[in-house]
């Protein structure tokens, strides 16, 4: 009897009965699927993205960048307000942000010894493991500072510590404009796309006739439309590595 209300709710037209069992029904069917698979296999369905990866620096970078960005942007409106609290928050940002940038940057050249790339990418990689660097230790000399002073630091001293804060700000956005550069313009470690053959590209005719006789031309006084040109454009792509 229950069954029955249910199906008939569904079926009348209760989108949100709808959408609750197809989504009841997708978590059922993946769990149902991982269960059954290897944990390779179960990597590639559930990150297919991060089993694809040469190496890890490209997830890890987003992190110090969220971090340190938040800490920068709490700090100065704590400065602004005068609200002690908020700095005791962004601290806590700050250190994440620079454990973060820690490992991304040893990721980084671990990344950078493990992709190919050619001499005009080699100078724009170095600037970018320059700049890395910098990152790091400006955003330890920063959490130590305020690891020292337990995060309360005197009004003059502190405009120093949002100087730093907006330099440490700036190198992050030119390091992600190097970053972006490699794999954008270059391809550095950008897999090529297959090329789809055109069989496979084209809609099949299902509706061709298998007779070898010629198809009787029917006479029309309409003018016949003249064919179709088909152009075929291929670019290729060529990426430095």
């Amino acid at each position: 009897m229950m069954n029955n209300f249910l199906s008939f709710q569904i079926h009348g037209g209760n989108d949100l009965l709808v959408v609750i069992a197809e989504s009841i029904s997708s978590i059922l069917t993946f769990f149902d699927n991982i269960s059954i698979q290897s944990p390779e296999k179960f990597l590639n369905s559930v990150l297919p993205g991060v089993s694809g990866l040469d190496n890890i620096h490209p997830l890890l970078v987003h992190f110090p960048i969220a971090f340190l960005s938040i800490f920068f942007v709490v700090d100065l409106v704590a400065t602004l307000v005068k609200k002690h609290q908020w700095h005791q928050v962004a601290s806590w940002f700050l250190y994440f942000g620079t454990i973060g940038s820690l490992f991304t940057v040893i990721a980084g050249f671990i990344a950078a010894n493990s992709v190919e790339h050619g001499e005009n990418v080699h100078e724009i990689m170095e600037h970018h493991e320059h700049i890395g660097v910098s990152i790091v230790i400006l955003a330890l000399i920063l959490s130590t500072w305020r690891i020292i002073t337990g995060g309360i630091i005197p009004p003059v001293a502190n405009t120093l510590h949002l100087i730093l804060s907006a330099l440490l700000c700036s190198l992050i956005l030119l390091g992600a404009d190097l970053g972006a550069m490699m794999v954008y313009q270059y391809g550095v470690a950008v897999k090529a796309a297959r090329p789809v053959p055109a069989s496979e590209s084209m809609p099949q005719d299902t509706n061709t006739s298998t007779s070898n006789d010629p198809v009787p031309m029917t006479p029309s006084s309409s003018p016949i439309a003249p064919p179709a040109h088909h152009h075929h454009h291929k670019h290729a792509h060529n990426h430095t590595h």
